[in-house]
């Protein structure tokens, strides 16, 4: 064989077969692109803060921003205070703690639902919802917003339906009035147990967007699960699964409801709690279920409130601290927040999540980027995961770009690459 020349390769299938083969699965490939499109690749709150719809005021961000300071300034005034009653680590507690108190007072809340659901008890809903609308657009317009605003309207069953569509229809008007629809818009949807409840608010919102000439599919919705029927329905199947086709890609995230789902189930009230076992089954299922479809899962809250004596208060902060640990350890990045004390935890949590992880991961990803040998032999899948680690931590403030690029090489964009890489390039790469 001359110089450059290449041995022939021997195959046995004719052209026609692979042809044949692919026609076949078209439709498969289809359905896999539209039911498993994949993480959208923007930025999901750490948590979510509920404030009844007659409560809710212009100053509420800010205002819980400050009680939160105020509570460390009260029950742990520096970092190594706060570093005992949560138990971090030495080479933590600076970063974290100051971290910590510069979110406090640049952005103390990521995503904040009005609520006109259970915690409203207000007198004229009308009215309030109208407010909750021309406060968010105003806070919007005025660079007070937090990244996400919305509200949780009442559900889709018959004794509050009306008024639930009601309740959307006043605040969705109300902000087109006002400017527009933000960008960070959120709903949610609570006590949603059926599919067809799911479909119910597809079409409302249809109408809605026909009524006010908004592109189709511009507004979307949290699912929120609090029953247990909306995880296994009466025939075995899992309701949630079907609740997410149900949106028609509407849906953005599924919120856990800690308390109505363990009531729901018959447990104590003692014993209610996110890591009870009943919420860890229900939150499994919502995960799988969720896997590629691009919508979010969101653990619950806990009720034990960071109030009282500084005793109590640093019993509250270990429980909520110790609460996230195990959600973000279990890749539930998102909770509710139900008090202003709770967000130094929250936030304390978080940090401590990433950054004790940072190096390790900006390594590992750097060595994978350069095809780099090391200790572990990472692959595509585990390149997404350590990417989007690190761009999470980004979001939250966890982590600055320009540590990140010199641990890693690495620009914002580049780890949105191995973040997001097309369907098929994971099989593809680790052949």
């Amino acid at each position: 064989m001359g110089q450059g020349q290449q041995e022939k390769v021997a195959t046995s299938l004719a052209g026609a077969v692979s042809e044949e083969i692919s026609a076949s699965l078209a439709p498969v490939d289809a359905e896999l692109e539209r039911r498993y499109p994949g993480d959208p690749g923007t930025r999901q709150p750490v948590h979510t803060v509920y404030v009844p719809g007659d409560v809710f005021a212009a100053d509420t961000i800010r205002s819980w921003g400050d009680q939160a300071l105020a509570a460390l300034d009260e029950h742990a005034p520096d970092a190594a205070s706060f570093a005992r009653v949560l138990g971090l680590a030495d080479d933590l507690a600076e970063p974290v703690y100051t971290r910590v108190r510069a979110k406090l007072e640049r952005e103390p809340i990521e995503d904040l639902r009005v609520d006109f659901e259970d915690g409203y008890h207000g007198e004229d809903e009308d009215e309030d919802a109208a407010r909750a609308a021309r406060l968010i657009a105003s806070a919007y317009a005025e660079g007070t917003a937090a990244p996400y605003m919305g509200i949780r309207m009442k559900c889709m069953e018959a004794a509050v339906r009306d008024r639930g569509i009601r309740t959307l229809d006043v605040f969705l008007s109300g902000l087109l009035e006002h400017g527009g629809l933000p960008d960070g818009l959120t709903l949610t949807l609570p006590k949603v147990t059926y599919p067809e409840q799911v479909t119910a608010m597809v079409r409302l919102l249809e109408a809605f967007e026909k009524a006010r000439g908004l592109e189709p599919g511009r507004i979307g919705f949290e699912i929120q699960i609090e029953t247990s029927q909306s995880i296994l329905a009466t025939d075995g199947t899992a309701t949630v699964a079907r609740m997410i086709q149900a949106a028609e890609g509407r849906a953005t995230g599924l919120h856990y409801g800690t308390f109505d789902y363990s009531a729901c189930l018959g447990v104590s009230a003692a014993y209610q709690a996110s890591d009870h076992p009943a919420a860890d089954h229900a939150k499994a299922i919502m995960q799988v279920a969720a896997a590629g479809t691009g919508v979010r899962v969101s653990d619950g809250s806990t009720n034990v409130l960071p109030v009282g004596s500084t005793e109590k208060v640093h019993a509250a902060w270990r429980l909520h601290y110790g609460l996230t640990r195990r959600a973000l350890s279990r890749a539930y990045y998102q909770g509710w927040d139900m008090h202003p004390g709770h967000i130094p935890t929250r936030y304390a949590a978080v940090f401590a999540f990433y950054r004790e992880g940072f190096e390790q991961a900006a390594a590992r990803l750097a060595r994978y980027a350069g095809h780099v040998d090391g200790d572990v032999m990472d692959e595509p899948a585990t390149a997404k995961a350590l990417s989007g680690y690190l761009l999470r931590g980004l979001d939250c403030g966890a982590l600055d770009v320009a540590e990140v690029a010199a641990a890693t090489g690495l620009t914002r964009g580049d780890l949105e690459g191995f973040a997001a890489p097309r369907r098929g390039d994971l099989t593809a790469s680790a052949q």
